[in-house]
């Protein structure tokens, strides 16, 4: 189908802290480099986007620093706001949805739906904290872990082992807000009957997108109409976020992933009065870019909302990527191990292209990817500096030097096969990397330019004009053989400046400065054309595009990270002794190495022998394992117990990969209730050990056992 408009959005960041280098590569720079694309091809794009202001995250954060959620919001929406326009992130519109205009559009799109009877009302027991008279959202329960024993794992995960769990899972609950031990009482919800557009979802998605979405995208979607939809309770118990617009709803608001997706409309309406031609009519081609752990919301719930509404296009592709790790680990914004791109910015004047390039050229599009400052130095001076940088800044000197400071002319009859080629080469290029952009492959697309300044730079080699000027008269005599080639070499030049500007927008206008051309140039059409300088035109003194990154300045870096990592590790360790929330309230001063990064193993209470002697210890040999779909740190385990084959799950994929522990023997806790985690029934628990730097150890016999052996 031929598109009349393109509606792009990126998901909405959660206005409760700054942004991250992991934001950047997941959805903003992907998003950034379609939508300047799309503008270079001079079709109607509109770039949204805006900060997610409501939800359980701004007040906890309002919590933690004292202050109220609209001062949390007010104070991060502007750090990202800025961080965004810094790094050349180009939306139409950066909005936010404690807007006006945003709490009346999801209002009235939640109206429709209740005026048109799709909500199902149900009275539920929740979680109440009679300390603080409110109702407790699953982040306002803590209380531990039944997979790991992780004593402050949250009531829909724990961010020790990764497990998704519900409130009633949590052994000990508490609330987060004062410690107490919370109660049920009966609240009144609304939800949204996703189980009754799984029959439209399947046709739309597995019928329909399969072949266009990505793997990763499709698969999740797949797995979760494999497993059934269930309703979707879309209010929540709060006095933080758009009020439910319903006389007997006092005291409620929307949930979260109601109004945020709703806020690419809203946006969308506070930029252009014709929103509704973005959003309502079938000829426009709406994207969603998205980090993974999004992609539900977008392609399940957000959809069946839409569709259950009525009048709304649905979103042509969802091209989400994996996440960024950093140095090898996991970003915790908790333990604060990011690269935040305010500091960045502080860090590196000057330089985003320089981070936009690395991001990019590294981005995890179809899996994890790790970022490294050692890299970051790599590919900087290796690609950028020596290969792009050096091929436009040897031509313009020697343009200076031989050519006067102008556009050579070409010399028709002296033409080269080689000269050819090169040309060919400009063609060939830009309709790889149109290919690659359209169909989301941004981190090839990029490949592509750098491998043309790469031709560029073995042509420019090849022909070595310098070596035919040695004296006067020598360059008199093969004048119009560097002529030809110089011509080439600036003409190229010209035409990585509109190749690179979707990527790197702040070196294509420092280009267009020294080509003394105006930013018109850039449009797509014009790549790939040879006539982009004119002959006899005069152009600037070149300037460095890049600058070379120093050993010293990954080093401080690198430090930085660990400095970092270590001050709130210590800060968490403090606060958790004087904390009344915890169980340490005996006022004891906790000391904290500088050098330590993992917290100290919290002692358990004394057992009796009775208390141990109800456990069911014995060996069990791993047969198979396999990674849970939709969880990334899930492992799904066949036992051998010497008289059965056993399930089990456990929390370790980010330790082990599933081939590396087959035929390995366990610690397993045999006589553990089952439960069913993503579907599937877990009937026992392995032990592991865990070092202070967080590696998990398996709890083994020292020699090989046999299968079903008890652990005395």
């Amino acid at each position: 189908m031929e598109y009349k408009r393109v509606l792009i959005t990126a998901a909405l960041p959660y206005a409760n802290g700054p942004v991250h280098i992991g934001h950047l590569a997941g959805c903003y720079l992907p998003a950034d480099v379609y939508a300047r694309f799309q503008r270079a091809k001079k079709r109607d794009v509109k770039f949204v986007c805006g900060s997610d202001e409501h939800g359980v995250p701004i007040t906890i954060r309002a919590m933690k620093e004292g202050i109220s959620p609209q001062d949390v919001v007010d104070k991060y929406h502007a750090i990202i706001k800025d961080s965004f326009e810094q790094m050349g992130i180009s939306f139409d519109i950066y909005s936010r949805t404690s807007n006006k205009i945003h709490h009346e559009t999801s209002q009235a799109f939640f109206t429709k739906l209740h005026k048109d009877g799709l909500f199902e009302e149900r009275a539920t027991e929740q979680y109440y904290d009679e300390n603080k008279d409110m109702f407790l959202a699953d982040r306002y329960i803590i209380g531990t872990c039944p997979i790991c024993g992780n004593e402050n794992a949250y009531g829909d995960q724990c961010e020790k082992c990764g497990s998704t769990l519900s409130p009633e899972q949590l052994i000990n609950p508490r609330s987060a807000l004062s410690s107490a031990v919370p109660v049920k009482r009966i609240t009144k919800h609304w939800y949204f009957p996703l189980n009754k557009y799984e029959k439209w979802l399947n046709e739309w998605i597995v019928n329909g997108k399969k072949d266009e979405w990505k793997a990763n995208v499709y698969g999740q979607c797949k797995s979760w109409l494999d497993s059934g939809l269930q309703p979707r309770a879309m209010t929540r118990d709060s006095n933080w976020g758009v009020p439910v617009p319903l006389e007997d709803a006092k005291g409620k608001v929307l949930y979260v992933w109601f109004d945020a997706p709703i806020g690419y409309i809203s946006a969308t309406k506070e930029l252009t009065n014709q929103w509704s031609d973005y959003w309502c009519s079938e000829d426009t081609k709406l994207v969603h870019f998205i980090g993974k752990d999004n992609i539900v919301f977008h392609c399940i719930i957000f959809p069946s909302m839409l569709k259950a509404h009525g009048g709304f296009v649905l979103p042509d592709n969802v091209p989400a990527n994996e996440f960024l790790n950093i140095e090898g680990d996991k970003v915790s914004t908790s333990r604060n191990w990011a690269v935040w791109v305010h500091e960045y910015i502080k860090d590196f004047p000057d330089q985003q292209d320089t981070l936009r390039y690395v991001l990019c050229a590294n981005a995890p599009e179809t899996k994890d990817n790790d970022f490294t400052w050692k890299d970051f130095q790599d590919r900087t001076n290796n690609e950028l500096v020596s290969v792009f940088g050096n091929f436009v800044n040897r031509t313009f000197v020697l343009m200076h030097k031989l050519c006067s400071g102008r556009v050579p002319p070409v010399h028709d009859d002296l033409v080269t096969d080689a000269d050819k080629a090169m040309v060919a080469e400009i063609a060939i290029a830009k309709q790889k990397i149109e290919d690659y952009i359209e169909n989301y492959k941004f981190r090839d697309g990029l490949f592509e330019v750098i491998d043309l300044a790469r031709k560029g730079n073995k042509y420019l080699q090849d022909n070595a004009p310098w070596s035919l000027s040695k004296t006067p008269e020598q360059q008199a005599e093969n004048q119009k053989r560097i002529d030809i080639c110089l011509h080439v070499c600036l003409q190229l030049t010209a035409n990585l400046a509109i190749l690179a500007n979707p990527f790197l927008p702040f070196t294509a206008n420092k280009m267009c400065r020294m080509m003394k051309v105006v930013e018109r140039m850039l449009e797509w059409e014009n790549a790939g054309k040879m006539n982009l300088l004119k002959v006899s035109y005069p152009l600037r003194a070149p300037e460095l595009l890049f600058r070379k990154i120093e050993d010293m300045e990954v080093a401080a870096q690198v430090e930085k990270l660990k400095s970092n990592l270590t001050k709130t590790t210590s800060a968490n360790v403090e606060q958790t002794s004087t904390d009344p929330s915890t169980k340490a309230q005996d006022d004891k001063i906790v000391e904290t190495k500088p050098e330590a990064v993992a917290e100290a193993p919290i002692k358990k209470a004394e057992i009796s022998i009775d208390d141990f002697s109800k456990m069911d210890l014995r060996v069990g040999t791993i047969m198979k394992a396999e990674k849970v779909e939709k969880a990334d740190k899930l492992l799904k385990l066949e036992l051998d117990m010497g008289d059965e084959v056993r399930t089990v799950v456990s929390g370790i994929a980010m330790h082990f990969k599933p081939e590396e522990i087959i035929g390995k023997q366990v610690t397993v806790v045999a006589n553990l209730a089952p439960r069913k985690m993503r579907g599937i029934e877990s009937r026992g628990m392995i032990l592991m050990a865990q070092n202070p730097d967080g590696r998990l150890i398996f709890v083994s016999p020292l020699e090989m056992a046999a299968a079903g052996s008890e652990v005395r």
